[in-house]
């Protein structure tokens, strides 16, 4: 594992405008922008050169002399280190502030976002042995459009076509994948396909999504105070969306009973939701999702649970990150029901195999059931690189 230096010249102090980081909510010279930089500045200066380099996706502070980041999807050990476990925990309270979450020893994680858009994961040094843990994962602003994957190879351009077509035939896609396996970026670019006169509702536990469509209402989940008062989950913010009259429904992250919810609205008039999920493959996926719906608790019987979430989901884009750090689309799968077995079917579309480019995703010569749906659409003049699909 190779070492980062840490540069030891003097570095320029963070900006963030407006146009750098359009989630943030800050705009560029109000006082709490000012109070941001200047505590940047102070409380983080052995990890600001990491802030400031726009190649860092992570930065992984596992204690005081001990700095990781991810760069170029490759984990390395850096030179950096804070002055003591004293400095790391007055920065991870300063952090705290800006996310206006409370951190103390009775309350020692936290997970929210910085006022840069980044996403801070904290946990103090009572609960971990090495001292207090600090995780900053980055987001970058130019990752959002189809161009970016294509020139990553996480994809074919035939692949492209496919997922954006299905995205405009309105159906519902699961990207499933490990930690830091290009999920989240996936789904920003998969947006580009909605259409410009749609109203899309976005939900997140922590906001990091960045929708390129005008019409857009984002929320953001709210864990409970001090007092355990004022919590709002992903679930009550689901049910709300329902009521707001979205074209499309955005889910950042499936993690419990929201599940449920999200399955019967899309079985039910919402067409052409996304979300994310973790899960090593698109079976494993199938049977994730009727996990975290049974969470619910609500004595759904589990054949009936089965055929529902069959029926909700269209297709899983599988994601992974190779140990080279390339992060790719390993399968795009259909899903129905065995009515017989009471069991899910899953069809590859498209699945990863060795070519003389290396890794790629080749179409499988399977037809995809929502040629019909193309069709209905009036999207079939639209195909160009699918359109040896049709006569599958």
């Amino acid at each position: 594992m190779s070492r980062i230096p840490h540069p030891t010249t003097p570095r320029p102090a963070a900006k963030f405008s407006v146009t750098e980081a359009p989630e943030s909510g800050i705009r560029l010279g109000t006082g709490t922008h000012v109070a941001f930089t200047a505590s940047l500045e102070f409380f983080l200066a052995p990890i600001m050169p990491f802030m400031l380099d726009a190649e860092v996706n992570e930065i992984m502070v596992t204690a005081f002399d001990r700095i990781y980041i991810e760069k170029a999807g490759l984990l390395q050990l850096t030179t950096a280190r804070f002055g003591s476990e004293m400095d790391v925990q007055a920065a991870a309270n300063n952090m705290a502030q800006f996310v206006g979450q409370p951190l103390t020893m009775e309350r020692p994680l936290l997970d929210g976002r910085l006022p840069d858009g980044s996403r801070v994961c904290i946990v103090l040094g009572n609960i971990a042995s090495t001292g207090t843990q600090i995780n900053i994962r980055r987001f970058a602003r130019n990752t959002a459009t189809p161009g970016f994957l294509l020139e990553k190879r996480a994809l074919t351009p035939m692949v492209m076509e496919f997922l954006l077509l299905s995205v405009k035939a309105h159906r519902n896609i699961l990207v499933s994948g490990g930690a830091g396996s290009g999920k989240t970026t996936m789904v920003n670019v998969l947006t580009n396909g909605f259409g410009e006169d749609e109203r899309i509702v976005v939900i997140e536990d922590t906001r990091e999504l960045q929708v390129q469509r005008p019409h857009v209402v984002q929320m953001e989940a709210r864990p409970a105070d001090a007092y355990g008062r004022g919590q709002i989950t992903v679930r009550d913010l689901f049910i709300t969306a329902l009521r707001m009259r979205p074209d499309r429904i955005v889910v950042g992250e499936v993690r419990r009973g929201e599940a449920l919810d999200m399955i019967q609205a899309m079985t039910s008039g919402h067409h052409g939701s996304l979300t994310t999920l973790h899960a090593s493959s698109a079976a494993d996926t199938c049977y994730r999702l009727e996990t975290m719906a049974l969470m619910a608790d609500v004595g759904i019987p589990l054949f009936a649970l089965r055929r529902q979430v069959a029926s909700a989901i269209d297709l899983i884009v599988q994601t992974a990150r190779l140990t080279s750090g390339r992060r790719l689309v390993t399968e795009v799968t259909e899903v129905s029901f065995d009515e017989q077995t009471q069991n899910y079917l899953t069809k590859d579309i498209f699945r990863l195999s060795e070519t003389p480019n290396g890794p790629e995703l080749v179409w499988t010569g399977e037809k995809p059931e929502m040629l019909e749906q193309l069709r209905f659409e009036g999207l079939v003049n639209q195909m160009d690189l699918t359109k040896p699909m049709l006569g599958a």
